[in-house]
């Protein structure tokens, strides 16, 4: 696939118009908060639910052009992950960018494939003797599979993350790279970039 535009990107509008809702809201809430007949407690619920929103949009856009110029099998990384989490089938896929992300990785087992979203499946499906570790992926090949990776050094305020989540936002740390993550128990897309964790919404991304 070509890299995606992202300054033409249709999320980007998308992003424009949900902020600007928001910057309309919370104006209005200026305007009534001293009227002592109005409570701002519904309001404010709104307002937060769109933040949320936005947010989830942001992620989904900036992944998008995070990964574009570095997989040209994007298509087949959304679905697969997309499938996954419908399923509750947890994964960690790892996609090298820039920085080569070989020495932080621990115990892989090669593939040496073209990335297909059912090769993906297959691989993180349960009892597959592949599953429990990181998908390595450059480019348009899965490298290997069933990789340790570091966890995080920081703190991470979530407690409730598991060890995917620790060592998606690991290796984010140490590299360029950016990783995917499904949660076994929600089925919550997250993807970590920088160091940081952010919630996706699949159905905002699929192409």
């Amino acid at each position: 696939m070509n890299q995606i535009r992202c300054d033409e990107s249709p999320m980007k509008e998308q992003l424009k118009l949900h902020i600007q809702e928001i910057s309309d809201a919370l104006h209005h809430s200026l305007q009534v908060i001293d009227n002592e007949n109005h409570c701002l407690l519904s309001d404010l619920e709104a307002i937060q639910e769109r933040f949320r929103r936005v947010e989830s949009i942001a992620a989904s856009f900036y992944m998008q052009c995070y990964l574009s110029a570095f997989s040209i099998q994007y298509s087949d990384l959304t679905i697969a992950v997309d499938h996954l989490s419908k399923r509750r089938h947890g994964a960690l896929i790892v996609i090298q960018r820039s920085d080569s992300i070989s020495e932080h990785l621990h115990n892989g087992i090669p593939v040496g494939a073209k990335v297909s979203y059912s090769l993906l499946e297959s691989i993180f499906y349960p009892g597959n003797p592949l599953h429990d570790g990181a998908v390595y992926i450059s480019y348009d090949q899965i490298i290997s599979a069933a990789n340790v990776l570091p966890l995080s050094a920081m703190i991470v305020e979530n407690k409730k993350l598991g060890t995917r989540h620790r060592a998606a936002i690991g290796i984010t740390e140490r590299t360029d790279a950016l990783a995917l993550v499904v949660s076994e128990e929600t089925g919550q897309t997250s993807f970590a970039y920088k160091g940081q964790l952010h919630p996706i919404i699949m159905s905002d991304i699929i192409v």
